[in-house]
């Protein structure tokens, strides 16, 4: 075993070095991606649908549709490494979840945000930022 951290010791800095940036990131953005969510995003069993670029061009609107799904994407690797890394793992997934678009997602965003422990979490950050509690 202290062979290979020899050998790959500048591998194990360079995770080092992205552990703690992903960290610090998740302590600053989690946060207030969390306190943005509407009130009432999750108060109805079905969502209505909204989308908030229908009037763009259809070139913008497909590139931010792009951009909203890639950066979701990248909320669910990071926060599938900070589940061995720290950070806020299960909490970025669900950020990063809320971003992409899928056939059921709405489902499974209501499932996992009222879970008792996800919700308290949630609820006491908005809290802690002047917001209402999520309906629910």
């Amino acid at each position: 075993m202290p062979d290979w951290i020899t050998i790959n010791e500048a591998t194990l800095w360079y995770l080092a070095v992205f552990s703690f940036i992903s960290f610090i990131a998740t302590l600053l953005l989690v946060p207030v991606l969390v306190v943005r969510i509407p009130e009432d995003y999750f108060a109805e069993k079905k969502r209505h649908r909204w989308e908030p670029w229908a009037d763009e061009h259809p070139v913008i609107r497909w590139s931010l549709l792009l951009a909203k799904n890639l950066l979701g994407y990248i909320f669910i690797v990071l926060g599938i490494i900070m589940l061995v890394l720290p950070g806020q793992g299960i909490l970025t997934i669900l950020i990063g979840i809320m971003f992409i678009n899928f056939p059921g997602k709405y489902r499974l965003e209501r499932w996992v945000v009222l879970r008792a422990p996800v919700l308290n979490v949630i609820n006491r950050l908005r809290r802690r930022s002047g917001r209402m509690p999520l309906l629910t």
